[in-house]
């Protein structure tokens, strides 16, 4: 396969290393809005170096990996399925839901394959706890945690170009909590705070947010996120039912001490960063992007995965703005695509 990568970032270099080694991928062409940067992560990994975004088209792909910048998905992904090329694609479409569903109308119009970037469903750790449940063994599932917690925040400048801290980082855990439980958020109750540096008050966002979340089942779930984990990065969920309780990121890596005089060692090599935490999850699913793309394999993540976990982020936002619950039915439908 020739597949074409666009954005030579962090996550798109680390992309470039797994897709130029991919048994599978017998061309790899690398293309970015620096032309110089992809001219060096070619170099590094032994891809071609296209000048322009618009080469990458003109060369002939036969399916396109984006990491570009967040404002350039939905026009790309439209471009791709115009192409009649399968996507990869990062998280999110875009920051809105108009163009979130624009893009998913262009790709159902030419009947192309959209996968998106949610790459904790490829975890080992969640897919374990994605079989436990779905396999009864938890018995009737009545609480859900989920943390998210990054160590520093992002450079100031990204804070008006992420969508917030729902949309950039909860997100994750909204679809991942639809995934691993197999049902769907019907209500959420938002707050968050802003007490962190100035930077994220001025960019009109929160470093810290707490959620509850009311699933279609009655089980009640929290999602909590901040930016300012000096511990170090540490995601986990964990999952208690009416037989047993289990635990997804708790090993000799999470970022936790225990103040018991018997409890567990304190972390000594905490994660540094989501790359580290997930490089296999990374891996995995653009693995399986090259079977999507083959034909191979049925999409594991499809657009509107991708639409649903957003619609819980807007609802959080809403919820956080007007200090009350909100229900899912009051942002958008998925039956407008």
């Amino acid at each position: 396969m020739r597949i074409g990568l666009i954005g030579t970032g962090r996550i798109g270099t680390f992309h470039s290393g797994v897709l130029s080694r991919h048994p599978e991928v017998g061309s790899l062409v690398v293309a970015d809005a620096d032309p110089g940067r992809a001219a060096q992560v070619a170099e590094l990994t032994g891809a071609t170096a296209a000048p322009a975004v618009d080469d990458v088209f003109a060369w002939g792909v036969d399916a396109v990996v984006i990491a570009s910048a967040t404002s350039s998905h939905a026009e790309l992904i439209a471009r791709a399925a115009r192409a009649g090329l399968p996507t990869f694609c990062e998280k999110p479409i875009a920051l809105d839901l108009p163009g979130t569903l624009g893009a998913l109308r262009d790709v159902e119009a030419a009947g192309t394959q959209l996968q998106l970037g949610f790459m904790r469903r490829f975890d080992a750790g969640y897919r374990a706890a994605r079989d436990a449940v779905h396999a009864g063994r938890l018995g009737r599932l009545h609480t859900v945690r989920a943390i998210t917690s990054d160590p520093a925040p992002p450079p100031a400048a990204y804070l008006p170009l992420s969508g917030g801290l729902y949309r950039d980082c909860l997100v994750h855990d909204f679809d991942i909590l639809r995934w691993v439980t197999g049902r769907e958020i019907t209500e959420v109750y938002a707050t968050g705070a802003d007490g962190g540096p100035a930077m994220f008050r001025e960019a009109g966002d929160v470093d810290t947010a707490a959620v509850l979340l009311t699933l279609d089942d009655g089980t009640l779930a929290t999602a909590t996120a901040t930016r300012c984990n000096g511990a170090g990065y540490d995601v986990r969920m964990e999952l208690a039912g009416e037989r047993d309780q289990i635990a997804v990121g708790l090993d000799d890596r999470t970022p936790l001490t225990s103040t018991e005089p018997l409890g567990p060692p304190a972390a000594n090599k905490p994660w540094p960063g989501f790359l580290e935490r997930f490089a296999p999850a990374y891996e995995a699913e653009l693995n399986a992007f090259v079977h999507v793309a083959r034909g191979e394999l049925a999409n594991p993540c499809d657009g509107r995965e991708a639409l649903q976990a957003l619609r819980v982020a807007e609802a959080c936002e809403r919820s956080r703005r007007e200090r009350r619950p909100v229900r899912l039915d009051e942002v958008g439908d998925l039956v407008t695509i």
